[in-house]
């Protein structure tokens, strides 16, 4: 089997029409996740259903992934050297769902419909949504895919790159470990999978439900390179995401986070794994992102 070449992608891309253009500063990427996480509140308190505490703690992923790092773009959906994303969490949709609108997918407006009678925006992602490569939502599929996807890359010799979203608690699902194996042994190093590691699930903490620590031991071993970051920070994002991955290996980067992150009655609370704030605590929840965007814009 030959190996493609590798294409590494540097913070800030401009380039070719499938490719995402952005000069944001890692200041102004920061102040684009707060704006991100007002809007996914939104859609969700007017949809009356969501998986809130997830989708808020992976959003600043999402937001590095589209703006930095994927050669993908709305005019080259169907361009064969495309990366590929796929969110094996499929319950927190709502975050890419505000991200894609944000990056032009789809027009802004048709994120009201969230939840709404035929509408194509329901509560996992569906390839009826412009930009969303997969179904998925029963959990352990993702990864699976993307090595099959990888794999299909290195055997047409294509230079596209593979992304995937898991969820901690997702990793009980015996598919991963099957999908871990695989990605190893066919060397595939064009596959970077991202855990949101916010070490809760919706009964509780995963290392109670079902402890599945040490997990960059446990993904060396299996012959992953492992990479630990701050889920919420810019640059530890983009400088994981945007290094080389080690020749033959597959990469994993644990993303630290906090469920429910930028709102204080959220973070860490395993009810808002579905929970779906009232009008209080919705604008309990604005007022508290509408002050750290203004104190962020201040410097």
């Amino acid at each position: 089997m030959s190996i493609a070449t590798l294409r590494i992608p540097g913070p800030n891309l401009v380039g070719t029409s499938n490719t995402m253009t952005t000069n944001l500063s890692d200041e102004e990427l920061a102040l684009k996740s707060i704006r991100l996480r007002k809007r996914l509140l939104e859609i969700i308190f007017h949809a009356g259903a969501g998986h809130t505490g997830g989708s808020l703690s992976c959003l600043d992923i999402l937001n590095v992934l589209y703006s930095r790092i994927l050669r993908v773009s709305p005019r080259g959906l169907n361009d064969s050297n495309r990366d590929r994303y796929i969110q094996s969490k499929g319950h927190s949709v709502e975050a890419l769902y505000v991200v894609l609108a944000e990056h032009g997918f789809f027009p802004e407006s048709e994120l009201e419909t969230l939840g709404r009678y035929r509408s194509a925006f329901v509560g996992h992602p569906t390839r009826k949504v412009p930009g969303i490569e997969m179904n998925t939502g029963a959990l352990g599929h993702g990864l699976p895919i993307c090595v099959g996807l990888a794999l299909a890359a290195k055997m047409d010799e294509a230079g596209y790159r593979v992304f995937t979203l898991l969820g901690d608690g997702e990793l009980a699902e015996g598919s991963n470990w099957e999908a871990a194996m695989a990605a190893a042994h066919y060397k595939l190093d064009n596959l970077t999978a991202i855990l949101d590691h916010n070490s809760l699930q919706i009964t509780g903490p995963t290392r109670e439900v079902c402890c599945n620590e040490p997990l960059d031991e446990k993904f060396r071993a299996f012959g992953w390179s492992v990479r630990t970051v701050n889920g919420h920070s810019i640059p530890e994002l983009t400088r994981a995401l945007s290094t080389a991955p080690e020749p033959g290996k597959p990469t994993l980067i644990i993303a630290n986070t906090i469920k429910g992150r930028g709102v204080s009655f959220m973070e860490n609370i395993a009810k808002w794994h579905h929970g779906v704030p009232n009008e209080s605590e919705f604008k309990q929840a604005l007022g508290e992102l509408d002050a750290a965007e203004s104190a962020l814009a201040a410097g």
